[in-house]
């Protein structure tokens, strides 16, 4: 008679990543950390001790494990099927802010709110933009954010990021290649702190703006709800035409939904959760908005929430329609 031999063992992710003096965590529900309240588990988050720590990690871990960083989530939609590899979240040391007259250092897990605000104290104006910017200064790096007459592109002198192997690389301006709502960084570089400069100013004025600029958001935008803020990037460049939720309701679009996904009443270009809703809904309904867009106005918006990590087939029976009021 054949021997029958046991199949071996498939081994588990967090036994193949190096040791860290950070904390590993397994299947971790990343519902808990987008704005949208939505999306599927990481097979690993990592909260690294510090940059030392996340550069070890990276030159050690093995090469086909990817990487994923999240901020607070605010302007992300995570998929339901989660993200593979490990998704790397920079707290901590990263989000130091210091400031030298008007120079501004800030890590990359810097809320982009408290940078606004420690700069408003310390007579450092031309940052109040970032009050209105939902999120961390790495992803306000990444996307170029900007708001209210500002952006990261006038206010950076330069970023430290880390390659995928781990390499340290201290970027000038230049080097990011900013352009309307994106930095030319690779994808797979991490941002760990930005260098900032502002302009002289006196606080009180600097925060009387801010409390300015508080006032109109919350006047304009649904941002008590879930939501993951500014769906579609502006058309952009001599000839762009109308905003984004301009063209988005121009094609008829308000008070569309899917599922638990909705359009904003406050503000076209917000998909919120209504409390119900997966990822898959908040992604189908953004994909029905673009193609009525362009065929109603002949418009390609583009995405400005990232989407990431695997979908999950829906189960058979759901199959929820678009609904228009």
């Amino acid at each position: 008679a054949r021997a029958v031999t046991a199949e071996p063992q498939m081994s588990r992710l967090i036994d193949r990543l190096p040791a860290v003096r950070g904390r590993y965590r397994e299947h971790v529900p990343l519902n808990q950390f987008t704005w949208f309240r939505v999306g599927g588990p990481a097979d690993i988050v990592f909260r690294p001790a510090d940059e030392a720590d996340l550069i070890a990690f990276l030159r050690a871990k093995p090469g086909d494990v990817p990487v994923t960083v999240i901020g607070v989530g605010s302007n992300i939609l995570v998929r339901d099927g989660g993200i593979e590899g490990v998704v790397v979240r920079l707290g901590g040391s990263f989000a130091e802010i210091d400031i030298d007259g008007l120079d501004v250092s800030a890590g990359a897990g810097a809320l982009d709110t408290n940078v606004a605000l420690t700069c408003a104290d310390a007579g450092v104006a031309g940052l109040e933009f970032l009050i209105g910017v939902p999120g961390t200064i790495g992803g306000a790096l990444r996307m170029n954010a900007g708001a209210y007459g500002g952006d990261m592109e006038g206010v950076t002198m330069g970023a430290v990021a880390v390659d995928p192997a781990g390499g340290l690389h201290e970027l000038n301006h230049a080097a990011l290649d900013f352009c309307y709502r994106q930095s030319g960084l690779a994808e797979d570089w991490i941002f760990l702190s930005a260098q900032l400069r502002g302009v002289a100013g006196k606080p009180q004025e600097i925060s009387a703006r801010i409390d300015r600029i508080r006032e109109m958001r919350a006047a304009a935008q649904p941002i008590r709800t879930k939501t993951g803020g500014s769906t579609f990037a502006n058309p952009h460049g001599p000839n762009a035409g109308p905003k984004a939720w301009q063209l988005i309701h121009e094609a008829g679009c308000r008070g569309m939904s899917v599922g638990g996904a909705a359009v904003s009443d406050k503000h076209s270009n917000f998909l919120v959760n209504t409390g119900s809703a997966t990822a898959d809904d908040i992604e189908r309904l953004g994909k029905t908005i673009r193609a009525r867009v362009a065929e109603r106005t002949g418009v390609t918006l583009q995405w400005e929430i990232r989407r990431i990590g695997r979908a999950r087939l829906r189960p058979k029976g759901r199959n929820q329609g678009v609904a228009a009021q």
